[in-house]
């Protein structure tokens, strides 16, 4: 899919040559493509003109002799239209971002007597979740509501959709019907995404590089940028700013918290991403409890509260040992890109082990396969044995049984107090026996036998595996969880996850303070590790007084114990309902595979269109008002209870609904893993059409000759080449009156 958007644009790219914008005018010169066949996906928030008949591409301020052209474009070609303005604000709250960018776009492309769809490209940042989108163009709007998904019908509706679909991972497109060439629209999109974690500092991420291509061509055309950033970390130390990629000015600087914008006309939009690193000035382990009643129509009226440790930035601080074992699919499904990057991903995390570590490798498809029957101590000669062990039986092959290696690792683990065990899962399939791999996890947890139980950390390749079954366990075994949705991004992402788990600086954390409460609903149920390379965040709901503060007691990697007392104050300024929420319906979403509960099913889809986070069991659906007719656009919240009642109904002649699908990950493919067919099949090529290629001729076309192209030709041509180009044709139109008589004389004859 991201392969064929991407030549979509390459060949909208060449449509546009036949565009006249007047004497002395040219868009910018438009950068050749990349060896990537994806080199043309949008690296900032994006609206295509979707173009069907290359005979509609013109200026619609300036008519110009444009020839004629065969053919329709099969698929689609999609031409960036022109940015008129964006604003882009971000709201920085503990580990997440909130991301709202607003760009006024213009339909530069189309006559003004034509009308085409619009797609709108939206590239999210680290594990992003789309919120929102609006869209507004002169008497009509857009915009997106999410509904429950109430029997099987609807998600049958659903997995049909095509208004709406992710290209790759983190970029998601939606098509907008029906814009008038020459028009000038706003999308304003609405987005979270993680805050990276690293040596005690925050790295905020956002794609803003725009392509030159989408600098509107004029010269006293006003293009206007501005960037609003918002730091609340929660704490009462101040925020220092690092690095940053715009150049941003400070407004608000108190305890916690920080406010700086940027504004400015510009000649050229901005051409990298938006980027923000910044600490929270402390050395130790830090943190406090936040507290905030719920709003109005929260359907859960209890307390929220939201408890969170820094691990600060000393850099000298003591982590604790590890006894690591690696388990790894070798199934069929992982020839290839999976298990290569996999490899190299495990590779490159043994060689950060100390020599203090253990570790060993178990590789696993219908079989299992043994680095070493007992753990190994991390020396050099033990990591070269292992990556020559690596080298020779990781070969993608056989079936997927994910209990098998799981109990022999629980086995191998050895009776040590100063060692953090460590087990890391990394699959790409979904197996049928899940939720009887979770009990025994937990029977494992909880058993007296063991002195130190193991954490248990999981990673996912693709979308075939099952992501609630990886986070269910990640979570009963308080570890970590992660997934590699793109192939190319398993080298990154799996040792980080690894890197993190590993680097543990308080173990056995435990809360004293909520035996007085009524009740107490705890996300994650199981309390994981502070470890260096990301904050630990506790919250919940909960009904009764709230302790003055919070007593957290753990062990420290030199065996000593970890107090704390943690201040509670009631917030303000953050909406923690929004904060929290994505976890919070992940992590239920995750206990109602498990349980097979409706009843959580049901809290689920209520989360999920309270707090408008997508959800396993809700599909957020863009609703157009027209109210170009004079007509009454309906109230807000009589469209939300229309939605309540009617789900996949229509909601009347005024209003048309697109169905924005691809938004949950589902609950694994067992017949996918079964047949081993990979995470990653390679797309089919675009469909072949009449007009497949682009040029850079007149017409902007390849396999087309329009009449003004051969009259240019022969004005060019000289005397004597027109005498022999005529007698070429006079001699040619002889051989064939020749031919022509000798069927005849033979006809003739045969009568």
């Amino acid at each position: 899919m991201a392969n064929q958007f991407s030549s979509s644009v390459e060949f909208g790219l060449n449509l546009t040559k036949r565009i006249y914008y007047g004497k002395g005018l040219a868009p910018p010169p438009v950068p050749a493509m990349s060896r990537s066949p994806e080199g043309y996906l949008p690296t900032a928030p994006m609206c295509y003109a979707v173009i069907s008949d290359p005979e509609t591409v013109e200026n619609p301020d300036i008519r110009s002799y444009q020839p004629y052209v065969l053919g329709r474009c099969e698929p689609p070609a999609l031409i960036p239209l022109q940015l008129h303005g964006v604003d882009m604000e971000v709201e920085c709250c503990l580990d997440t971002a909130f991301v709202t960018v607003t760009g006024r776009w213009r339909v530069h492309c189309v006559a003004s007597s034509s009308t085409c769809d619009c797609q709108v490209a939206i590239p999210m940042g680290e594990q992003g979740s789309l919120l929102g989108l609006e869209v507004d163009d002169s008497g009509r709007s857009y915009h997106t509501e999410l509904i429950s998904l109430k029997d099987e019908k609807d998600k049958e509706k659903l997995a049909k959709t095509k208004d709406g679909y992710f290209l790759k991972s983190q970029i998601y497109t939606v098509k907008i019907p029906q814009f008038n060439g020459g028009s000038v629209f706003s999308v304003k999109i609405r987005w979270s995404q993680k805050i990276l974690f690293h040596d005690g500092q925050f790295t905020l991420s956002v794609p803003f590089s725009f392509p030159s291509y989408v600098i509107p061509v004029g010269k006293k055309i006003s293009k206007k940028e501005k960037i609003f950033l918002k730091v609340n970390s929660g704490a009462a130390t101040e925020v220092l700013c690092k690095t940053t990629s715009h150049p941003l000015k400070g407004l608000v600087r108190q305890a916690g918290k920080l406010s700086l914008s940027y504004e400015a006309e510009v000649p050229a939009w901005s051409s990298t991403d938006f980027s923000f690193l910044y600490s929270v000035s402390s050395t130790d382990v830090f943190g406090g409890v936040l507290l905030q009643s719920p709003f109005l129509r929260d359907f859960d009226e209890r307390e929220i509260f939201c408890l969170y440790l820094y691990p600060g930035n000393r850099q000298d601080g003591k982590v604790f040992k590890k006894d690591v074992v690696f388990i790894v699919d070798i199934s069929a499904s992982m020839k290839g890109s999976p298990l290569d990057n996999t490899k190299n991903a495990l590779l490159a995390s043994l060689c950060q082990l100390n020599a203090q570590d253990t570790f060993n490798i178990i590789a696993f498809n219908g079989e299992v396969y043994l680095f070493s029957s007992s753990m190994e101590t991390a020396t050099e000669e033990a990591i070269l044995n292992a990556a020559k062990w690596v080298g020779t039986t990781f070969i993608a092959s056989g079936g997927t049984n994910i209990m098998l290696p799981l109990t022999r690792a629980m086995k191998l683990f050895r009776k040590s107090i100063d060692s953090v065990p460590l087990i890391f899962l990394v699959t790409d399939g979904a197996v049928e026996d899940e939720r009887e791999i979770c009990n025994f996890v937990k029977s494992c947890i909880t058993s007296e036998q063991s002195v130190r139980t193991p954490r248990l950390c999981t990673f996912g390749i693709g979308l075939y595996c099952n992501h609630y079954f990886l986070q269910m366990l990640a979570q009963i075994g308080r570890g970590h969880y992660d997934a590699a949705f793109d192939l190319d991004s398993i080298d990154f992402r799996m040792p980080r996850l690894i890197s993190t788990a590993s680097s543990v600086i308080v173990a056995d954390i435990t809360i004293e303070s909520f035996e007085g409460l009524d009740s107490l609903e705890l996300f994650p149920t199981h309390i994981p590790d502070l470890s260096f390379g990301s904050p630990l965040i506790i919250s919940g709901r909960y009904s009764g007084t709230f302790p003055e503060s919070v007593k957290i007691t753990g062990t420290l990697a030199d065996m000593t114990n970890f107090v704390v007392d943690l201040e509670v104050k009631r917030e303000k300024d953050i909406q923690l309902s929004n904060v929290l929420s994505k976890r919070h319906i992940d992590l239920v979403t995750a206990h109602a595979w498990l349980l097979e509960s409706k009843e959580l099913e049901e809290k689920v889809s209520k989360m999920s269109i309270q707090s408008k986070v997508p959800s396993e069991y809700t599909c957020m659906d863009m609703v157009l008002v027209q109210s170009d007719e004079g007509k009454k656009a309906p109230e807000p919240f009589l469209l939300q209870k229309a939605y309540s009642r009617l789900s996949f109904q229509s909601l009347g002649p005024d209003i048309r609904n697109l169905f924005l699908g691809g938004m949950s990950l589902g609950f694994g493919d067992l017949k996918a893993t079964a047949e081993n067919i990979p995470p990653a099949i390679k797309e089919a090529k675009p469909s072949e059409g009449l007009l497949e290629k682009a040029a850079s001729n007149c017409c902007g076309l390849a396999d087309t000759c329009c009449g003004m192209c051969l009259l240019q030709t022969c004005s060019c041509v000289n005397d004597q080449c027109t005498i022999v180009c005529t007698q070429l044709c006079a001699a040619l139109a002889c051989f064939e009156l020749i031919k022509c008589c000798f069927e005849l004389c033979d006809s003739d004859c045969l009568q």
